[in-house]
């Protein structure tokens, strides 16, 4: 299987979203239904509540504001970190700054000033489009009301001329440090994502592409908005409340052929509108999408029971984005995410880097000449796992004789929550300062039968109160993005560890025995 050919030398990642502009300007190309005022509008036949963008109106909003991000004095290279609400601004800011030769900083809106922080210090941004709540002395500030003002304004410029190589965007992920780490990625890395659309979406210009996740998530702007513009499909974008009784609903009013989400959103909808979901027969809605943790078969069955539709279950990573994959071309293999995209060069690798025969559990890898794969760590060229001309992850996987991966989970302890990655080590460095701490040790604990959540275990010293310690690890917690924060507290008498003293946290995900735990609410 060769590797994806590469794009043309020089290439901008905007202007190749957004080429449907030049031949088909009036057609939709972004929907934004904010919440059940957008959705009463799309079912009374109306745009109330409802933002339409066509092809053209989004290249001329795109390319006003990168003029003003110029115009106020930054140059090509510079980052420009993003932290905006659900707003479509975050869309037009982010493709603006890339149009412009800038790096765009994408950040959640759930981080907290402190988490915020570190990524602006980090990444040396000089500039920040926000509501104006972060000290950042220094640097170029610009609010919604800057954005409002520059698309308004007659100023556009064209796209810049960037090499497919110059750096586009830069997003941070929890690793195995205490501290998230930048990843820094290409213009290249859209061109990169075209192994997905036959590999994964099976995508065409007449879909219509429904995503379950805010404009500030990079799995939006990346598969609800990225993928759909390249093939110039419509893509919508709910925001407001995400009403998990509501999804079947939208899909009909927005005629959506495809729906993207996490598999607990899946799972929500299961619960809250099986009538909803069966109502989906018969319309133009062919399959959903699913990425962000491992797919339970249970979900696929019940989803497939409901709808008469197949998910398609996709594995990915920060660094190179989807590129295991079943799709409408490769069938659904039950217990697998699927095989390698097309075009995509895969190896599973064991210790001395040297593949590994079918059947064998070692690390997946992925051909370092792949034009999806990033850059490189933000800052930390060391840190990059190539070797021997592979990207090298943590996922511990096998290959069966028809290329289908099983995934075996991974090599190091990152967390995955609700489709986010989250550092261990980052949530005990947030808990282990409080008093009455001795030790703590974070990791999945699984509370039903398909749904794990984060749980920090926790030795407290002897003279501790279990009551107030629990207060004072909530009030820490606080400092921590809501995702990250510990759904449940065990206490226990010692955390598992080898003889060398490294920590099992495996052990620790069924709950220990002597450990205490106060009942869950949902």
């Amino acid at each position: 299987m060769s590797t994806p050919t590469g794009p043309p030398p020089r290439f901008n990642l905007t202007r190749y979203c957004l080429d449907a502009a030049r031949e088909r300007p009036e057609e939709t190309a972004l929907l934004v239904v904010h919440g059940r005022e957008g959705l009463a509008g799309l079912e009374a036949g109306t745009d109330a509540g409802v933002e339409r963008w066509s092809f053209g109106e989004l290249d001329d909003a795109v390319r006003a504001v990168a003029a003003g991000l110029l115009e106020a004095g930054l140059t090509p290279g510079d980052r420009v970190m993003i932290r905006l609400g659900d707003t479509s601004d975050y869309a037009i800011v982010h493709f603006g700054a890339m149009a412009a030769g800038l790096v765009s900083l994408p950040s959640s809106a759930q981080l907290t000033r402190s988490e915020a922080a570190f990524l602006l210090e980090d990444s040396g941004a000089a500039a920040i489009v926000d509501d104006g709540d972060l000290e950042a002395p220094g640097i170029l500030r610009f609010t919604p009301t800057d954005v409002a003002r520059r698309r308004a304004s007659d100023r556009r410029i064209p796209y810049a001329d960037t090499a497919a190589d110059d750096p586009a965007f830069l997003v941070y992920t929890s690793g195995t440090t205490s501290r998230p780490k930048g990843v820094l990625h290409a213009h290249r890395s859209a061109w990169g994502r075209r192994p997905m659309y036959d590999g994964w979406y099976g995508i065409g210009s007449d879909d219509v592409v429904l995503h379950a996740g805010a404009f500030n998530w990079t799995y939006t702007l990346g598969v609800g908005l990225t993928d759909p513009w390249a093939c110039g499909a419509r893509a919508v974008v709910v925001t407001g409340e995400r009403d998990r009784s509501l999804w079947g609903r939208l899909i009909r009013a927005t005629d959506a052929t495809m729906f993207a989400a996490v598999p607990g959103v899946y799972r929500q909808m299961l619960a809250a509108d099986p009538e909803g979901l069966a109502a989906l027969r018969g319309t133009r809605f062919r399959h959903g999408l699913v990425a962000g943790e491992a797919l339970p078969q249970a979900t696929r069955s019940a989803w497939e029971s409901a709808t008469g539709t197949p998910l398609f279950e996709a594995l990915g990573m920060s660094e190179i984005s989807t590129f295991v994959s079943s799709s409408p071309s490769v069938p659904v293999r039950p217990g697998s995410p699927g095989r390698a995209q097309p075009g995509r060069r895969i190896a599973v690798l064991g210790p001395d880097d040297r593949e590994l025969p079918r059947g064998d559990i070692g690390r997946l890898a992925v051909s370092a000449d792949d034009p999806g794969l990033m850059l490189g760590y933000w800052n930390r060229p060391d840190e990059t796992p190539i070797r021997q001309g592979w990207f090298v992850t943590s996922d511990l996987v096998s290959l069966d004789e028809d290329g289908y991966v099983t995934y075996h989970g991974r090599a190091d302890d990152v967390i995955t929550a609700g489709g986010y990655r989250v550092s261990p080590d980052e949530v005990e460095a947030a808990l282990s300062h409080v008093d009455g701490v001795l030790e703590v040790a974070v990791t999945a604990m699984q509370v039903k039968t398909d749904v794990s959540v984060i749980a920090a275990f926790v030795v407290p010293t002897p003279e501790a109160d279990e009551a107030d310690l629990r207060g004072a690890l909530e009030v820490a917690a606080a400092d921590l993005a809501a995702y990250k924060r510990p759904r449940e507290v065990v206490f226990v008498p010692h955390l598992p560890r080898t003889r060398n003293g490294k920590l099992r946290r495996r052990e620790l995900s069924a709950g220990p025995p002597g450990g205490t735990t106060p009942p869950r609410t949902e």
